[in-house]
């Protein structure tokens, strides 16, 4: 009887990270040629998930899930450095304040393609494990702490949601005005920007993770 593999946490996701770069390697003949990023960030995705369905038992995302480990709570995003960025569903505009509601798993590569090969060659300069509590956007909720520390009222925050172009009505700028009021919400440190979908930039965790001294912005390279 097979040994049955060992379930996936996050500790054992965040450990083989390295593991799994060693084996994934550098020369990638498929990817050669290839400029579209998505389809770059979903090849590395994949493989990622292949590795580590051989080795662990879990649950894997779903279109439903809209992640890539549900039961864990984080989603892998791979994007190049020269525009550290990805997209993500929509949910709520609160999630620019509070957080996209799980964690991110950011590998960052560099990709060059060796002509007389034909290989690209992918090189991995970070690997960012970005906690559910710091995914909301930095701009905002650094304004959004301010107006609290300097003692704001609801008319402020409003003001303010209005000002960053959340994508609320003005019901929806006053309850969640209220909610602030009520419930502080932590520093981000994504940069998130309006669109259909929300759309990621990184650049700052991959700086923050780099100093290795920033709560919830773990470097996995380190």
């Amino acid at each position: 009887m097979p040994n049955k593999k060992p379930k996936l946490t996050v500790p054992a996701l965040k450990g083989e990270t390295k593991r799994f770069l060693d084996a994934f390697g550098k020369e990638h003949p498929e990817l050669f040629g290839i400029t579209d990023g998505k389809a770059v960030g979903t090849y590395v995705e994949e493989k990622f998930n292949l590795y580590l369905r051989g080795r662990y038992e879990y649950q894997a995302g779903n279109a439903a899930s809209g992640i890539d480990f549900p039961e864990l709570g984080v989603d892998v995003k791979a994007t190049s450095i020269r525009q550290p960025q990805s997209s993500c569903p929509f949910r709520s505009a609160e999630q620019k304040v509070y957080g996209l509601g799980y964690n991110l798993l950011v590998f960052v590569y560099e990709k060059t393609d060796d002509t007389p090969r034909k290989v690209a060659v992918l090189d991995f300069k970070h690997v960012v494990f970005v906690h559910s509590e710091k995914t909301a956007d930095f701009q905002t909720t650094k304004g959004i702490l301010d107006i609290l520390d300097r003692e704001g009222n609801n008319d402020d925050l409003i003001a303010f949601l209005e000002e960053r172009d959340l994508p609320l009505d003005e019901i929806g700028r006053v309850q969640l005005a209220e909610k602030i009021m009520h419930e502080r919400p932590k520093q981000g440190y994504l940069t998130v920007s309006n669109a259909l979908q929300w759309r990621l930039q990184y650049g700052r965790v991959i700086t923050l993770a780099s100093k290795a001294e920033t709560e919830g912005v773990e470097n996995l390279l380190a």
